[in-house]
């Protein structure tokens, strides 16, 4: 017993030893608060400072090694952040760049529409007729005839066969079938078409053939009805005009006279005309209809507004 109280009573004292005394803990923390106090009033001229540069040189370069060590790990999201950013940028000046080159690309094509459009309106002004306009979608020979054309405009917008086609140069043909939303149109230069028409200032009247060529020989035979007349180089023929303005109203330019020769064998005068309609390059076109017509798009009226 007596050697277990003397183990008890040392390990206490070892205890008590291992603790710091409460009188050195008082004076630990009565020097804090001294220090504390000199720091806050003493400001830059604090006793504190000279502890306090050394201490910034001595860790100084250490935390600046610290800082270049983690900044990549750091800087990843924000780098992720901005790659996106800039992604999207670079993605919205791609689409406008190619915006505006197909803008440049196609400038040509719609100022020739808008031109096509403007002739068009002045040619119904010019020649007292309501017009629908249309454009050219196909050409024949797939509907049986060598030259067709079909153009995006039917019975729904107040089309039905024999009507006029025209656009701002001149004739173009004949509505010969009507769909719904298209209709076909014969070309004058068909070789089953035949167009009555005027030369000149005589007005004399004669019957064009189409050749049913295209290009530079896409010409109209003139056959004139009196055969004693002599067309001359460089005459304007329109056309005739038929009963109630079918298949081709009167007034419509068609051509101007390039060749003039005679039929010794059938004592006649002949000419070849020159039609003034690029056939090869038919776009626009629009089809004489009467005034107030019902239609599914705009018409063009006599007087060149829009209805």
């Amino acid at each position: 017993m007596v050697d277990r109280e003397k183990r008890w009573r040392g390990t206490d004292r070892l205890e008590e030893r291992g603790r710091p005394s409460r009188s050195l803990m008082v004076a630990l923390l009565l020097a804090c608060l001294t220090l504390i106090t000199l720091d806050y009033h003493g400001g830059s001229s604090s006793p504190m400072e000279p502890v306090r540069r050394v201490v910034g040189e001595a860790f100084g370069p250490v935390e600046t090694g610290t800082a270049t060590a983690i900044r990549p790990f750091t800087s990843v999201p924000r780098w992720f952040r901005s790659h996106d950013a800039l992604s999207d940028d670079i993605a919205k000046l791609q689409a406008e760049n190619s915006r505006l080159r197909s803008e440049v690309n196609t400038a040509g094509y719609d100022r020739n529409r808008l031109a096509e459009f403007d002739g068009l309106t002045a040619a119904a002004d010019d020649l007292g007729y309501a017009l629908v306009p249309a454009r050219v979608v196909g050409l024949g020979p797939a509907q049986s005839f060598s030259r067709t054309v079909t153009i995006d405009a039917g019975s729904r917008a107040g089309l039905r066969p024999d009507m006029t086609v025209l656009n701002n140069d001149g004739l173009v043909g004949r509505v010969l079938r009507v769909t719904n939303s298209t209709a076909t149109v014969l070309l004058i230069i068909d070789g089953e078409s035949v167009v009555g028409g005027r030369v000149g200032e005589s007005m004399e009247v004669g019957f064009l053939h189409g050749r049913g060529v295209l290009g530079n020989d896409g010409r109209l035979d003139l056959e004139l009805a009196d055969e004693s007349v002599v067309p001359a180089k460089g005459d304007t023929v329109v056309t005739w005009g038929s009963n109630g303005g079918a298949p081709y109203v009167s007034g419509i330019p068609v051509g101007r006279v390039t060749t003039v020769y005679s039929s010794l064998r059938e004592t006649s005068q002949r000419a070849v005309i020159d039609p003034y309609v690029d056939f090869g390059a038919l776009d626009l076109v629009g089809v004489v209809v009467p005034s107030g017509t019902s239609s599914d798009r705009a018409v063009i009226e006599a007087d060149g507004s829009l209805r």
